[in-house]
């Protein structure tokens, strides 16, 4: 029975007492009301029947309700309530199923979390193992006088710095990372031209894409575009992005940068024409360690090219400044990786 109900009956059975109440005061009607008396006490003794049984089968219900409850404190917590006609308990059960459905969406997060950090650890270890490894093997040749010649200790401790390299950038990433999850990389929001910062990274790249024959292609205007951003971050962004094109589109042969007013914001694009990625692969190509298809796995010589932290670190420092970014890809035709920040209003 709902709550109207319930409360009908307490009215009944209040009309009821009152009645019986007042008979019993004026003796001198008795003879008049004596059926009304009886009538009274039978409507008394169902209305208050009714009323207990109510009252058991409520306990009936909360009972019930505490035993699926423990079964959801146990860790099933799939367990949900089942609503009645009873508005005012819908909506106690409704609030008790919402809370079990966050609990449960902790609970599915917190195991994908591990499992991520697991992951996360695990890459980790063997990106970092790896260089090491090359960087305790040559060394050991070297004091062992493996190498006999100067042109092959050369080459020994070239390939020594350039692991020392690699694994330096994969430490400051994952340095950087933790910053970043951490909250300790404080962004200073100030007035960029975006044009001038696109170029100034594209030049620390230049000498490299000499080396490797990349074709630039750039579409900057000449004009200021100004965003509201933090100037590191802004730079490391694309600098990561370059850093990506180069390495996993290498074989393309042709570095894109292009930079556009769309709306109202500004868009910059950072393209190449290399294998690309699978359309299963695009949701899941900023995330955290992760590497596409070997077709993109950096070839010979690179630096850090294959740490899986440069997008991921982007897509960071892109989110604390109110930007946005993204990828496409049509493979060996154009491979796309974009920024976009809101324009800055011109105050005249």
């Amino acid at each position: 029975m709902n709550h109207k109900g319930q409360l009908f009956l307490l009215l009944i059975q209040s009309v009821c007492i009152t009645w019986l109440v007042i008979l019993e005061f004026n003796d001198y009607a008795f003879g008049m009301f004596e059926m009304p008396r009886w009538a009274l006490l039978a409507a008394l003794c169902v209305t208050t029947g009714l009323l207990i049984f109510i009252r058991f089968r409520v306990r009936t219900r909360l009972k019930q309700m505490t035993v699926e409850l423990r079964r959801a404190m146990s860790g099933n917590l799939k367990t949900r309530l089942f609503a009645k006609d009873d508005n005012i308990w819908n909506e106690v059960i409704f609030s008790i199923n919402e809370l079990l459905e966050q609990l449960e969406n902790v609970q599915i997060e917190t195991i994908q979390s591990e499992a991520a950090r697991k992951s996360l650890l695990s890459s980790i270890s063997h990106d970092i193992r790896t260089p090491l490894t090359s960087i305790i093997g040559y060394v050991t040749a070297l004091k062992d006088q493996v190498a006999i010649s100067e042109q092959e200790q050369r080459e020994y401790l070239e390939i020594v710095s350039r692991k020392s390299d690699e694994l330096k950038v994969l430490i400051d990433e994952i340095f950087t990372m933790a910053k970043l999850d951490a909250d300790e990389m404080p962004q200073v929001a100030e007035s960029l031209d975006f044009t001038e910062m696109a170029r100034e990274a594209l030049i620390a790249f230049l000498p490299e894409l000499n080396i490797y024959g990349i074709e630039l292609k750039v579409q900057i205007p000449d004009e200021k575009c100004l965003i509201l951003a933090d100037r590191l971050s802004v730079m490391r962004i694309i600098g990561n992005m370059i850093k990506n094109a180069m390495y996993y589109g290498r074989e393309g042969k042709v570095l894109g940068v292009e930079l556009a007013e769309v709306s109202d914001e500004y868009q910059l694009l950072i393209w190449d024409q290399g294998p690309g990625i699978s359309k299963a692969e695009l949701d899941h190509v900023f995330e955290r360690m992760y590497r596409t298809d070997p077709s993109r796995n950096v070839s010979s010589g690179g630096s850090g090219g294959g740490s899986g932290l440069g997008l991921a670190i982007a897509k960071a420092l892109v989110e604390k400044n109110s930007g946005r970014i993204w990828a496409e890809s049509i493979p060996w035709h154009r491979t796309v990786f974009g920024i976009a920040f809101k324009k800055q209003l011109r105050i005249k």
